[in-house]
């Protein structure tokens, strides 16, 4: 059941689309409502098409439960997929750091748009460091609180789920003296005054994929692909790619303590990866490098090369 996109431009973006506009799936968050808006103006400008959004709750969205408590990988991605299949909304945009490695029978990853920062930010009073002895600091990543561990030992890292107004809340509230999100999703809500520091990849290593955007749509849809990919940027498909590639060959998901930063320097696809006790007292980490076009086999080298120097028991241990 192909549906096509109606009369008007084609992917150069020199006329209006006279079509119905295209239906945008995306969860109904502040971030996700934002970020959608950001990808539907841009294709818009591109190629004249107009975008519509259309809301969609996710199992993640209505459970309390921690990401890796009631599925990790996947939970906000799911429904949107299905509305994808079904014909419901012609293309779903994802944080790309929530999709899973596995490919989705049916469902084609049609564009990456230019990446934005990947880091991870604390978002408190002061900088890490300035914290006093004992601080609480919320995250319900377990690559964050392996990684704040190992920083900071002394520190009481708190579980916490709910959208970012809800946890910078918690620290404005006295609750917490801080928490840790992407600095991609506080610059994309306008919460950027709530950043005491960002955190450089040496300190803290950004999960797969953080900063990226993904956009997918039914495989079957290559005029639909074609359009969607005027917003992709081979630089960051190939980031990302070598990043998650890690995260496949070593069949983690986001309950895994597993960091990885990708970037092109000088023609050189440069990458590192860790992978950390959850309580903060070993990681193993590595760094590889080569030609981008051959991002997917770095990633799967230095996978490799984690797996050998015992990544896969650190991955299994818990407190």
């Amino acid at each position: 059941m192909s549906q096509g996109l109606g009369g008007g431009s084609g992917a150069g973006g020199t006329g209006r689309a006279t079509g119905r506009p295209l239906r945008l799936g995306t969860r109904k968050s502040l971030m996700a409502m934002t970020q959608s808006q950001q990808v539907a103006d841009m294709l818009t400008e591109r190629t004249g098409h107009a975008v519509e959004l259309v809301g969609v709750t996710t199992q993640g969205d209505v459970s309390k439960a921690l990401l890796a408590q009631i599925g990790g990988t996947g939970v906000f991605v799911n429904a949107l997929r299905d509305k994808v299949l079904s014909g419901e909304v012609d293309f779903a945009v994802h944080s790309l750091k929530d999709l899973p490695t596995s490919e989705t029978p049916g469902i084609a990853l049609a564009a990456t748009p230019p990446r934005d920062d990947p880091r991870d930010a604390l978002c408190a009073p002061a900088k890490l460091a300035d914290l006093p002895q004992g601080a609480r600091v919320g995250t319900g990543s377990p690559r964050r609180v392996a990684q704040l561990r190992s920083l900071r030992p002394d520190l009481e890292v708190v579980p916490i789920r709910g959208n970012a107004d809800t946890r910078l809340g918690k620290v404005t509230g006295g609750e917490l003296d801080a928490v840790v999100l992407a600095h991609a999703g506080l610059k994309r809500i306008g919460r950027l005054e709530a950043v005491g520091e960002v955190f450089d990849p040496d300190q803290m290593l950004p999960a797969p994929g953080q900063g990226a955007l993904a956009l997918e749509c039914r495989a079957d849809r290559s005029d639909l692909r074609d359009l969607l990919g005027t917003v992709d940027d081979a630089a960051t498909r190939r980031a990302v790619t070598a990043e998650r590639t890690i995260l496949s060959v070593l069949e983690a998901g986001c309950s895994a303590p597993v960091g990885t930063y990708a970037a092109e320097v000088d023609e050189e696809l440069h990458l590192t990866a860790t992978v950390a006790a959850y309580d903060g007292s070993r990681q193993v980490r590595l760094s590889a490098s080569g030609h981008p076009d051959a991002a997917e086999q770095i990633g799967r080298d230095l996978a490799d090369r984690l797996l050998a120097q015992g990544a896969d028991q650190l991955m299994g241990e818990r407190d």
